[in-house]
């Protein structure tokens, strides 16, 4: 606990009419009653606290009330709706999301330095991106590093890379996390898409001409917006949040839509019904956390990866040379 003495020592609050200062009780203070402290505050209840941490519910009690005893104060207030916490509580939790924040850091710089290219390698993106353009990368790699074993997890929503889920994002965004260390590799073009099969029907914007658009989570795709402003809201047809869905959902005939050209291109039955919209480009975004940046497993990924993307820039950026169907 030397890592939390001084972040510890200077959390004072008013307890009657005088102050407490901590600076001599940090020292009573363990990681496991931080812990402790910090699930209770997550999950509200004893029960859920001892399962979630593999503890009885009775040492639940007795920490807390010893760390209660130890600084003079209540952390909690026992309410029908559950243990929410106190002011008092509420410093102690923040001191422990930061001292796990420090040991994740840690344990993550010293193990994953003596594994070198062996162990495991977390990645995470988006299902549009994984589908057909990251597998066959991911593949490729795999088959010069038999030694790292690869976990993808699929999610529009950016895992923490601080919090030790997730070693390596692969991400569309204009906007990466402060946080990460990375690169942009390439900009991401948008086009307009139908069912191959339909080709000779409607044009995209004809009266009563069915689209597919997005919801949700990707409720703010400059996609999204672009086709609302242009589309009634009865010839939406149909909205996802996955743009792999939406790719699906064309193809299938469901109407027209706009999709990443390194998505809608190599989708079977699909077809470019029009040309690129340069307002609705976005970033592809290869990134890390700094403390693992140097690994040799992230490193040798984000070389091999960026080299990977790098050839295929023309695709990414919608400048293959495909038919498009005039609108």
């Amino acid at each position: 606990m030397k890592s939390s003495s001084k972040s510890a020592s200077s959390i004072q609050s008013t307890h009657g009419s005088a102050k407490w200062d901590l600076s001599d009780a940090v020292n009573q203070l363990s990681w496991d009653d931080l812990r402790i402290i910090k699930t209770l505050s997550e999950c509200r209840n004893r029960s859920a606290t001892a399962k979630k941490l593999g503890i009885n519910v009775s040492t639940v009690s007795r920490r807390v009330a010893q760390v209660e005893k130890t600084l003079g104060v209540a952390l909690f207030d026992h309410r029908s709706s559950g243990y929410m916490l106190t002011a008092e509580g509420a410093e102690l939790q923040a001191l422990g999301e930061r001292v796990e924040l420090d040991i994740v850091s840690v344990t993550r710089r010293v193990s994953r330095a003596s594994q070198g290219t062996l162990g495991k390698l977390r990645i995470t993106t988006s299902d549009s991106l994984l589908l057909y353009f990251l597998t066959p990368i991911i593949a490729d790699f795999k088959a010069l590093n038999e030694g790292i074993a690869i976990e993808v997890l699929v999610g529009n929503p950016t895992l923490s890379l601080a919090r030790d889920e997730s070693d390596i994002a692969v991400r569309a965004t204009t906007k990466p996390s402060e946080s990460l260390v990375g690169r942009k590799l390439a900009t991401i073009a948008w086009a307009p898409y139908g069912c191959a099969r339909n080709r000779s029907s409607a044009l995209p914007y004809a009266e009563d001409q069915a689209w597919v658009s997005y919801s949700a989570g990707l409720s703010n795709l400059k996609a999204t917006s672009y086709v609302e402003s242009r589309v009634a809201a009865n010839n939406i047809s149909y909205r996802t949040d996955s743009v792999a869905a939406a790719s699906a959902a064309i193809a299938a005939g469901l109407g027209f839509g706009f999709l990443p050209c390194m998505l809608g291109d190599i989708t079977p039955g699909l077809v470019r019904v029009g040309p690129v919209v340069d307002e609705l480009d976005d970033e592809l975004w290869l990134l890390t956390h700094q403390d693992i940046r140097k690994s040799p497993r992230v490193k040798a990924f984000m070389v091999f990866c960026a080299a990977e993307v790098a050839r295929q820039k023309p695709l990414i950026e919608g400048c293959s040379a495909l038919p498009a169907a005039s609108v």
